[in-house]
């Protein structure tokens, strides 16, 4: 169920990603996007019951990044706080 929602939450941030409206910088849209694409490799190898890379810094990584978007971009920072505490709990 958790991972479901991950996967949503990752879904509804790609869809931001790809609208050329969304009021990011190119470097917010590169951060945000190797963020959730390690994240979704992350997904994919758990789904096929593979051995990921260790990488204890995603949750950090994307602690990061809400903080650095609170203020410019509330609804984005939201959003990934929802992602990060889905890691957490499903322990990613």
């Amino acid at each position: 169920m958790a991972e479901q929602h991950l996967k949503e939450q990752l879904e509804s941030l790609e869809e931001m990603l790809g609208d050329p409206e969304a009021p990011l910088s190119a470097e917010e849209r590169d951060s945000l996007q190797q963020l959730a694409t390690n994240i979704k490799a992350r997904l994919i190898a758990r789904d096929a019951n593979e051995e990921a890379e260790a990488d204890p810094t995603l949750v950090d990584g994307v602690n990061l990044m809400v903080e650095r978007l609170e203020a410019s971009h509330p609804t984005t920072a939201a959003t990934l706080r929802s992602v990060m505490q889905t890691l957490v709990d499903i322990g990613v």
